[in-house]
């Protein structure tokens, strides 16, 4: 019985230092040259400092920036996930019209663009959707003028200059990353 246990246990040993060792260690390694903002969480980096990911979104409540979509996790990447609320949802409906409140009344002489943006009311599948898109955005001019004095023409001029196509030109919509939109403001 021994005899055939130890080429077993050397063959297990062999196996588990290759797909268990080595083989991480070189996708890793692989990835972290082919790839090296990707391989480190995509962090978006100022002054030497880490300000946060270009995946993921975070709370912004200033009135003199661009807000996100609100998310289900309180903006906790650990916690990523829904809310898992459907649409005959009552809970979700709720939630839906205090932030419709919400937005209408910090957006006052935003009315005349339409309806709030059903994205700025709704959290994302992740609750951690660091994009808006590029007339959710547009929406929201009007607020930040008034609150940094500067003219709306410009604030849509540089959401028209950070707005993202589509992937590969077919997938997805066009959006705007909010994290680099405050940036940009915060740095003029």
């Amino acid at each position: 019985m021994f005899k055939e246990l130890k080429p077993a246990l050397k063959m297990l040993a062999v196996l588990t230092l290759i797909t268990g060792v080595l083989y991480p260690l070189a996708v890793t390694g692989i990835a972290g040259a082919l790839f090296p903002v990707q391989a480190h969480g995509s962090l978006v980096m100022r002054d030497g400092k880490a300000v946060g990911s270009a995946l993921i979104a975070q709370p912004f409540a200033r009135p003199a920036h661009f807000q996100p979509r609100p998310s289900a996790v309180g903006y906790e990447a650990a916690a990523s996930g829904a809310s898992n609320l459907g649409p005959s949802s009552g809970k979700l409906a709720e939630d839906v019209r205090t932030r419709t409140a919400a937005q209408q009344a910090a957006n006052p002489d935003a009315a005349a663009r339409g309806p709030v943006p059903v994205e700025l009311v709704t959290a994302s599948g992740s609750g951690l959707d660091p994009h808006l898109s590029p007339e959710a955005a547009l929406w929201q001019v009007p607020r930040i003028a008034k609150a940094r004095g500067i003219p709306e023409a410009d604030l849509r001029a540089l959401v028209a200059r950070l707005t993202e196509g589509r992937t590969l030109g077919v997938f997805g919509e066009p959006r705007v990353n909010v994290l680099m939109l405050n940036l940009a403001l915060d740095g003029t």
